[in-house]
């Protein structure tokens, strides 16, 4: 398996800027598969366990799957056509207030460079799942979903059918709860702080942000996740994007250092302290 490293800094190629193999949840019982290819745990759940890749929506493996030109495979390769059903989905832009879309313009004007990525930052939620850059696992148990994400070494524990904490302290990436609501996994998170960005440039968001992500195993290879953001500090009404997370049987989790890789961080913190204006 091999995937390029890059440096995020005033990169945009993590989301649209409108705005491993499964494992068994139990070591005695072996899952079982539906009709329709989705396998299910001893408790009778759709099996979410293994590694999955984001904002790509072709089959295969790591390797199949990426083989296209561009970054992390862009569907340019005409033999091996995306599928144009599981692409990521954003039909309109992100509901900001009139006050709240100045924000987002003045990012998109400056190319970016105040995008938390560069500084190495965690890219917060549902950002970190839409970078199909690098892979996503997830270990699944009765009683909690774990996610791991390559990306920045970032992971989630997300306990099931319990009420969030009352000590919450505003993190990057929020604290998340979840519970089962027929074949989909439903997980709501809250305690965020105002620092990250939703989804591409400028996507700002305030520390009143309330995600629902909506995960459904629809068959052996396809995750549909649909999420609903809800800040009514600086949108109008909830903003909902629909994707899909992607089966990639055989790929393993490998070591991530942003700051490593990053080249160009000391440049890139001179220009946000200069404010050095780009011009279209």
């Amino acid at each position: 398996m091999t995937r390029l490293l890059f440096v995020p800094a005033i990169v945009a190629t993590f989301a649209c800027a409108a705005c491993g193999s499964p494992q068994s949840a139990s070591n005695e019982t072996a899952p079982a598969t539906t009709a329709s290819g989705v396998p299910r745990t001893a408790d009778g759940k759709p099996d979410l366990s293994g590694v999955w890749q984001g904002g790509n929506g072709r089959k295969g493996t790591w390797e199949e799957a990426n083989s296209g030109l561009g970054v992390g495979g862009t569907g340019l390769d005409p033999s091996a056509p995306a599928n144009p059903a599981s692409q990521q989905v954003i039909t309109d832009p992100a509901p900001y207030k009139p006050e709240a879309a100045v924000k987002v313009r003045e990012s998109f004007n400056r190319r970016g460079i105040d995008d938390p990525a560069g500084l190495c930052l965690p890219l917060g939620v549902p950002r970190i799942s839409l970078v199909g850059l690098f892979p996503i696992q997830i270990v699944q148990t009765p009683t909690q979903i774990v996610i791991l994400h390559e990306y920045m070494g970032v992971f989630r524990v997300i306990p099931l059918n319990v009420e969030h904490p009352s000590d919450i302290v505003p993190t990057y990436m929020g604290t998340s709860v979840g519970r089962w609501e027929g074949d989909t996994l439903v997980v709501e998170v809250i305690g965020f702080n105002d620092k990250g960005w939703l989804t591409g440039t400028g996507t700002h968001h305030s520390d009143a942000l309330r995600v629902t992500e909506r995960y459904t195993r629809v068959d052996k290879d396809q995750i549909d996740y649909v999420v609903t953001m809800d800040d009514p500090n600086v949108f109008t009404e909830p903003w909902t994007i629909k994707t899909t997370l992607m089966h990639r049987e055989g790929t393993r989790l490998q070591e991530y250092v942003c700051a490593e890789n990053n080249v160009e961080m000391e440049r890139f913190a001179k220009i946000l302290r200069e404010g050095v204006q780009f011009t279209r």
